[in-house]
Formats: structure tokens, C-alpha cells, sequence
């Protein structure tokens, strides 16, 4: 780099977001001491409204509008996200430059005692505000009271710890990054619970115009989460997933190829359309339509349908 550069960088205020932030800043100091960082911290419409279920009072474009806001109005350069928090489709301004590399993403159930989904006891009450992660635990077990749950990881887990419920269930990844990952947490594996879309990756958000910005933040991605989480936002955007959806979607890569696992639910769990498939390496968006295209042949549009009037 043959001149200073400094980086603003537009971030949710959450514990979680304000650490990931951090972790995208020490990766750019490692370009040289050309590169001078600040923190844009701003309160989404997403982080305010606490009292209702996301689904009801805007989906995840509420985490997401004031950063971009940040960004056109030329308050900050770029805008750090959890790559689950974004819509399937992007404005038409915006590029996602790049993603890091993804860490844990299964979800954790987190009881007073350590326990497991099996080990839950009768009529336990369960905090989520995912229908997602409902649809998949009462699927398991219907006898279960699953309740909704808003705020950031330190609130939610302070809710348990209140009495409020008997277990929550979070991202293994945010609890892992904020170093509240202890005997409390039980991973649930993706056969028991599927996680969600790009669950576990750290996405950087710039203007599609600023090109030297977009080329500087390349060289921080990871190239097989990138490619395994446009499987899964492929499959998602032609489900036409958001938070009102039960969609689950988790792609490995295997060799030159990914394996991509989907699931669409009805919201009480009693009905699951599951796919998965295959596909080169180098074509992750086609195999993200097919396994979409396959589940709703198999009855996934009927749930969607219902779910949408």
C-alpha cells in the first residue's frame, strides 16, 4: 500500500457486533501501519425493538438499513455483519467484499445443567425467537413449551440464568466469540437441528463502486466459506427465505465438491421437507437453486404457501 488509508467501519453496538468489528480491524492492521481503523457503532431498528419476534416487525433488513445508510451517505467505508443476519438479496449498491472464515456454525442449547435436547425435561421452556430452531425442536419434542426470545447474547442468557426459561438456544459461534461458551452448552448437530443460512461467517459489506476497498478486503476472505455460503443463499433466495420462514440451509465442502443439506418446516414442526445434494465446488449457486427446486417438489411450496397467507 503506497499511501494512508483509513478504514470507518459501521457496526451494530452489540457485544457480539462490536467484537466481530474488533476482529475485522486487527485483520486489516496486519496490512501495515498505513491502515488506521475506526468504529461506526449504531443502534439498528433490529437492536431496539426487543419486545416482539423479528418475523412480525421487519425481518432481518432491520439489522442491516442504518449501516447501509452509513455507507451511501459516506459516514463509514465498509459495515461488518453476521452474513445470517442478511436478506437474501442485497441493494443494488452493495457488495458483500468478503467473508471470513467460518467458525462453528451449529446452534447450542444452553441449560442450568448442561443438558441435552433429549434430556430436556418434560414441558422444559425453551427461548428462541427462531421459527427456524421452534419448527426443528418441536419437531423432536412436541411436548416441549418453546418461547420467544429477543436481544443479544449476553440478554438471553441472562433470562435463563433469571429463571425465565429452562434452556435457550444461540449460535455456537456468537458464544464462542464472547467467550460464554462453557459446561452450560450442549451443540446440537445439524441432524438435530439444521442451522441457519451462513450461520457462523463474518461478511464485510462496501459500496460496489469502491473498487481499491473491495480488492484490499478480498485478500481477508476465505474462499471455501464463501463458496459454501452461496449454496445456501442460493437455496434460500429461491425459497424466498426470511425470518417468517422455517428455511435451514448447511454446506461443507467434501474434496471439489459441497454438500448442501436444506430443510423447510411447517412452523409447528409436525411437517419437514429435507433435501440433500451434491455439487462441484465451482458451481455453488446451481446447486443451491436444485436443492431449493427439489424441496419444492416435494411439498415445500405448500408450507411456504401457508406460512405466507
Amino acid at each position: 500500500m503506497d499511501q494512508d488509508l483509513h478504514i470507518r467501519i459501521a457496526t451494530r453496538a452489540s457485544d457480539l457486533a462490536l467484537w466481530q468489528s474488533r476482529h475485522v480491524e486487527a485483520l486489516l492492521h496486519r496490512h501495515g501501519d498505513r491502515i488506521t481503523t475506526e468504529l461506526v457503532p449504531i443502534t439498528t431498528a433490529g437492536d431496539r425493538i426487543i419486545d416482539q419476534p423479528l418475523r412480525k416487525v421487519g425481518g432481518k433488513g432491520l439489522f442491516i438499513k442504518e449501516l447501509e445508510v452509513a455507507l451511501l451517505s459516506g459516514a463509514a467505508d465498509i459495515a461488518v455483519h453476521s452474513m445470517k443476519d442478511l436478506p437474501a438479496e442485497l441493494a443494488e449498491d452493495f457488495i458483500i467484499a468478503a467473508m471470513l472464515e467460518r467458525q462453528d456454525p451449529r446452534d447450542a442449547l444452553v441449560s442450568g445443567a448442561g443438558q441435552t435436547l433429549d434430556e430436556l425435561a418434560p414441558a422444559a421452556r425453551v427461548g428462541t425467537s427462531s421459527l427456524r430452531r421452534r419448527s426443528q425442536i418441536l419437531s423432536r419434542r412436541p411436548d416441549l413449551e418453546v418461547l420467544d426470545l429477543r436481544g443479544n447474547v449476553p440478554t438471553r442468557v441472562g433470562r435463563l440464568e433469571d429463571g425465565d426459561y429452562d434452556a435457550v438456544v444461540l449460535a455456537c459461534a456468537g458464544l464462542r466469540r464472547l467467550e460464554m461458551f462453557d459446561r452450560r452448552c450442549q451443540p446440537l448437530a445439524p441432524e438435530e437441528v439444521l442451522p441457519a443460512v451462513a450461520q457462523g461467517a463474518i461478511g464485510i459489506e462496501c459500496r460496489r463502486d469502491d473498487q481499491d476497498l473491495r480488492a484490499l478486503l478480498g485478500t481477508l476472505s476465505c474462499v471455501s466459506t464463501i463458496v459454501c455460503v452461496r449454496a445456501e443463499r442460493a437455496m434460500n433466495a429461491t425459497l424466498g427465505g426470511n425470518c417468517s420462514v422455517p428455511v435451514a440451509g448447511f454446506a461443507e465442502r467434501e474434496g471439489d465438491e459441497i454438500r448442501l443439506r436444506g430443510l423447510v418446516a411447517s412452523e409447528d414442526g409436525t411437517r419437514l421437507v429435507v433435501e440433500e445434494q451434491r455439487g462441484p465446488f465451482a458451481a455453488p449457486d446451481a446447486l443451491g437453486v436444485r436443492v431449493a427446486e427439489a424441496m419444492l417438489g416435494k411439498g415445500a411450496d405448500q408450507i411456504l404457501a401457508e406460512l405466507a397467507g
